[in-house]
Protein backbone atom coordinates (compact mmCIF):
# COMPACT_ATOMS: atom_id res chain seq x y z
CA UNK A 1 0.00 0.00 0.00
CA UNK A 2 1.48 3.57 -1.05
CA UNK A 3 2.00 5.60 2.40
CA UNK A 4 -0.20 8.28 2.74
CA UNK A 5 1.18 12.07 1.90
CA UNK A 6 0.01 15.23 2.74
CA UNK A 7 0.40 18.40 0.75
CA UNK A 8 1.44 21.61 2.03
CA UNK A 9 0.80 24.73 0.24
CA UNK A 10 3.63 27.04 -0.08
CA UNK A 11 2.95 30.46 -1.06
CA UNK A 12 5.45 33.91 -1.68
CA UNK A 13 5.67 34.41 2.06
CA UNK A 14 4.84 31.49 3.78
CA UNK A 15 7.15 30.68 6.76
CA UNK A 16 5.57 27.89 8.75
CA UNK A 17 5.59 25.23 6.22
CA UNK A 18 8.86 23.48 7.23
CA UNK A 19 7.83 23.15 11.01
CA UNK A 20 4.69 22.16 10.00
CA UNK A 21 6.18 19.22 7.78
CA UNK A 22 8.51 18.74 10.51
CA UNK A 23 5.82 17.46 13.06
CA UNK A 24 3.98 15.51 10.51
CA UNK A 25 7.23 13.71 9.53
CA UNK A 26 7.63 13.13 13.07
CA UNK A 27 4.19 11.35 13.76
CA UNK A 28 5.05 8.91 10.30
CA UNK A 29 3.11 11.15 7.42
CA UNK A 30 4.66 11.90 4.65
CA UNK A 31 4.57 15.58 3.14
CA UNK A 32 5.56 16.80 0.12
CA UNK A 33 5.74 21.11 -0.90
CA UNK A 34 3.04 22.12 -3.32
CA UNK A 35 3.63 25.71 -4.70
CA UNK A 36 1.05 28.01 -5.14
CA UNK A 37 1.87 27.99 -9.13
CA UNK A 38 0.90 24.49 -9.67
CA UNK A 39 -1.92 22.89 -9.77
CA UNK A 40 -1.55 18.89 -9.82
CA UNK A 41 -2.26 17.65 -5.90
CA UNK A 42 -2.10 13.61 -6.94
CA UNK A 43 -1.03 11.69 -4.80
CA UNK A 44 -1.95 13.52 -1.98
CA UNK A 45 -4.53 12.47 0.99
CA UNK A 46 -4.75 15.52 2.58
CA UNK A 47 -3.85 19.48 2.15
CA UNK A 48 -2.24 22.38 4.73
CA UNK A 49 -2.19 26.15 4.13
CA UNK A 50 0.15 26.86 6.83
CA UNK A 51 0.91 30.28 8.67
CA UNK A 52 3.09 33.66 7.09
CA UNK A 53 2.37 36.07 4.94
CA UNK A 54 1.40 34.89 1.76
CA UNK A 55 1.80 37.29 -0.73
CA UNK A 56 2.77 39.72 1.89
CA UNK A 57 -0.45 40.35 3.07
CA UNK A 58 -1.81 42.88 0.25
CA UNK A 59 -4.97 44.07 -0.54
CA UNK A 60 -5.52 42.04 3.25
CA UNK A 61 -4.38 38.36 3.94
CA UNK A 62 -5.13 35.60 2.33
CA UNK A 63 -7.23 38.06 -0.89
CA UNK A 64 -4.30 37.30 -3.15
CA UNK A 65 -3.12 33.76 -2.31
CA UNK A 66 -6.75 33.05 -3.04
CA UNK A 67 -6.40 33.32 -6.53
CA UNK A 68 -3.15 31.96 -7.28
CA UNK A 69 -3.41 28.44 -9.30
CA UNK A 70 -3.26 25.79 -6.75
CA UNK A 71 -6.43 27.39 -4.93
CA UNK A 72 -8.84 25.73 -7.56
CA UNK A 73 -7.48 22.45 -7.11
CA UNK A 74 -8.02 22.93 -3.76
CA UNK A 75 -11.17 23.67 -3.48
CA UNK A 76 -11.95 20.71 -5.77
CA UNK A 77 -10.03 18.60 -3.63
CA UNK A 78 -11.99 19.98 -0.45
CA UNK A 79 -15.24 19.55 -1.90
CA UNK A 80 -14.24 16.11 -2.77
CA UNK A 81 -14.75 15.41 1.14
CA UNK A 82 -10.72 15.13 2.00
CA UNK A 83 -9.60 16.81 4.57
CA UNK A 84 -8.22 20.91 4.74
CA UNK A 85 -6.49 22.28 7.24
CA UNK A 86 -5.51 26.11 7.43
CA UNK A 87 -3.55 27.37 10.43
CA UNK A 88 -3.16 31.37 11.03
CA UNK A 89 -3.08 32.65 7.59
CA UNK A 90 -4.23 29.67 5.77
CA UNK A 91 -7.12 30.05 7.46
CA UNK A 92 -7.65 33.55 6.25
CA UNK A 93 -6.83 32.34 2.75
CA UNK A 94 -9.61 29.67 3.43
CA UNK A 95 -12.48 32.20 3.81
CA UNK A 96 -10.92 34.27 1.10
CA UNK A 97 -11.36 30.78 -1.18
CA UNK A 98 -14.99 30.83 0.31
CA UNK A 99 -13.90 27.11 1.34
CA UNK A 100 -14.72 28.76 4.88
CA UNK A 101 -17.53 30.94 6.42
CA UNK A 102 -16.93 34.60 7.57
CA UNK A 103 -13.64 36.89 7.48
CA UNK A 104 -10.52 37.75 9.68
CA UNK A 105 -10.21 41.27 10.49
CA UNK A 106 -8.03 43.23 12.53
CA UNK A 107 -7.63 42.52 15.95
CA UNK A 108 -9.38 44.08 18.75
CA UNK A 109 -7.06 47.26 19.70
CA UNK A 110 -4.99 46.97 16.78
CA UNK A 111 -2.41 45.17 18.33
CA UNK A 112 -0.35 42.56 17.07
CA UNK A 113 -0.46 39.02 19.23
CA UNK A 114 2.23 36.70 20.21
CA UNK A 115 1.17 34.77 23.01
CA UNK A 116 0.34 31.79 24.28
CA UNK A 117 -3.39 30.86 24.87
CA UNK A 118 -6.04 28.89 26.36
CA UNK A 119 -8.74 27.02 23.74
CA UNK A 120 -11.53 25.01 24.31
CA UNK A 121 -12.48 22.13 22.14
CA UNK A 122 -15.83 23.35 20.61
CA UNK A 123 -16.75 20.33 18.78
CA UNK A 124 -14.88 17.01 18.05
CA UNK A 125 -16.71 16.55 15.28
CA UNK A 126 -14.26 18.18 12.46
CA UNK A 127 -11.18 15.97 10.36
CA UNK A 128 -8.65 18.09 12.95
CA UNK A 129 -9.93 17.51 16.62
CA UNK A 130 -11.76 14.15 15.96
CA UNK A 131 -9.57 12.65 18.37
CA UNK A 132 -10.26 15.59 20.80
CA UNK A 133 -12.51 15.45 23.30
CA UNK A 134 -15.60 18.73 23.90
CA UNK A 135 -14.82 20.80 26.38
CA UNK A 136 -11.07 19.99 26.61
CA UNK A 137 -8.69 22.37 27.29
CA UNK A 138 -5.05 23.11 24.96
CA UNK A 139 -2.63 25.65 25.35
CA UNK A 140 -1.08 26.39 21.98
CA UNK A 141 0.35 30.12 20.35
CA UNK A 142 -1.27 32.21 18.57
CA UNK A 143 0.82 34.82 16.48
CA UNK A 144 -1.32 37.23 14.32
CA UNK A 145 -2.33 40.87 13.75
CA UNK A 146 -5.88 39.96 11.77
CA UNK A 147 -7.29 37.08 13.70
CA UNK A 148 -10.07 38.81 14.88
CA UNK A 149 -12.97 36.31 13.35
CA UNK A 150 -16.06 38.32 11.94
CA UNK A 151 -19.31 37.20 9.89
CA UNK A 152 -22.70 38.57 10.04
CA UNK A 153 -25.71 37.37 11.99
CA UNK A 154 -27.40 34.51 9.85
CA UNK A 155 -23.72 32.65 9.46
CA UNK A 156 -22.69 33.29 12.86
CA UNK A 157 -26.42 31.32 13.74
CA UNK A 158 -25.76 28.56 11.41
CA UNK A 159 -22.36 27.97 12.70
CA UNK A 160 -23.42 27.49 16.19
CA UNK A 161 -26.56 25.49 15.43
CA UNK A 162 -24.42 22.90 13.22
CA UNK A 163 -21.67 22.38 15.55
CA UNK A 164 -18.78 24.20 13.12
CA UNK A 165 -16.69 26.11 15.71
CA UNK A 166 -14.34 23.42 17.02
CA UNK A 167 -12.02 25.88 18.91
CA UNK A 168 -12.73 28.71 21.12
CA UNK A 169 -10.60 31.06 23.36
CA UNK A 170 -11.21 30.92 27.14
CA UNK A 171 -10.48 34.41 27.62
CA UNK A 172 -11.04 35.95 24.28
CA UNK A 173 -7.39 37.89 23.37
CA UNK A 174 -8.66 39.54 19.38
CA UNK A 175 -12.42 40.34 19.75
CA UNK A 176 -13.49 37.59 17.50
CA UNK A 177 -17.17 37.06 17.59
CA UNK A 178 -18.12 34.30 20.21
CA UNK A 179 -14.60 33.75 20.78
CA UNK A 180 -14.07 31.69 17.97
CA UNK A 181 -10.94 30.09 17.36
CA UNK A 182 -11.29 28.00 14.65
CA UNK A 183 -14.15 26.78 12.70
CA UNK A 184 -15.26 23.34 9.97
CA UNK A 185 -17.38 23.39 6.99
CA UNK A 186 -20.50 22.01 7.01
CA UNK A 187 -18.82 18.61 5.56
CA UNK A 188 -16.82 18.69 8.44
CA UNK A 189 -13.69 17.63 6.16
CA UNK A 190 -12.22 21.83 5.69
CA UNK A 191 -10.82 22.99 9.08
CA UNK A 192 -9.38 26.70 10.03
CA UNK A 193 -7.68 28.12 13.12
CA UNK A 194 -5.94 30.82 14.39
CA UNK A 195 -3.51 29.55 17.01
CA UNK A 196 -0.35 27.80 15.80
CA UNK A 197 -0.79 23.84 16.44
CA UNK A 198 3.04 23.28 14.90
CA UNK A 199 4.47 25.59 17.68
CA UNK A 200 3.18 23.61 20.39
CA UNK A 201 4.33 19.61 19.91
CA UNK A 202 7.27 19.38 21.58
CA UNK A 203 7.99 19.84 25.58
CA UNK A 204 11.18 22.17 24.45
CA UNK A 205 8.32 24.31 23.91
CA UNK A 206 6.26 24.01 26.58
CA UNK A 207 3.21 22.57 25.55
CA UNK A 208 2.72 19.31 23.39
CA UNK A 209 -1.63 19.88 22.87
CA UNK A 210 -1.10 20.87 19.34
CA UNK A 211 -0.38 17.35 18.55
CA UNK A 212 -3.70 16.65 19.31
CA UNK A 213 -4.84 18.44 16.02
CA UNK A 214 -2.45 16.64 13.68
CA UNK A 215 -3.00 13.42 14.90
CA UNK A 216 -6.81 14.20 14.78
CA UNK A 217 -6.17 15.32 11.15
CA UNK A 218 -4.07 12.05 10.18
CA UNK A 219 -6.44 9.73 11.31
CA UNK A 220 -8.75 11.27 8.75
CA UNK A 221 -6.90 10.97 5.71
Amino acid sequence: MTAKSVGIVVFPGSNCEYDVAAVLEAIGVKTQFIWHGQRDLEGVSGLILPGGFAHGDYLRPGAIARFSPVMSSVVEFANSGRPVLGICNGFQVLTEAGLLAGALQKNALLKFLCEEVELEVASARSSSTSLAETGQRLRLPINHFEGNYTCDADTLNELESNDQVVLRYVENPNGSMNSIAGICSKERNVVGMMPHPERACDDLLGSVDGLQIFKSFASNL
